[in-house]
């Protein structure tokens, strides 16, 4: 049985509230919903399949800062006693 035109036709319903629809638009002046939006530079992203991989090798940089900061103090301190001895 196929239907009519007229019955495909389907006009919006009143009790739909378009006020509080949450539109994405496109371009840098887009407004985001939570969390952080980074854009990456087109040589660095192509180093990177997907989000996930950027997020490792960040903390995996991060993890050797906090190694490196964790170490200098110490290395600075032997440095320093050696110049004097």
């Amino acid at each position: 049985m196929k239907r009519d035109k007229s019955d495909m036709e389907d006009d919006l319903r009143t009790e739909y509230n378009l006020k509080s629809l949450r539109v994405r638009r496109l371009g840098p002046g887009r407004k985001g919903f939570g969390g952080t939006t980074v854009q990456l530079e087109p040589d660095v992203a192509e180093m990177f399949p997907d989000a996930d991989a950027v997020n490792e090798a960040l903390r995996f940089l991060i993890r050797v800062m906090r190694d490196n900061q964790a170490v200098a103090p110490t290395t600075q301190a032997n440095n320093s006693n050696s110049a004097d001895g």
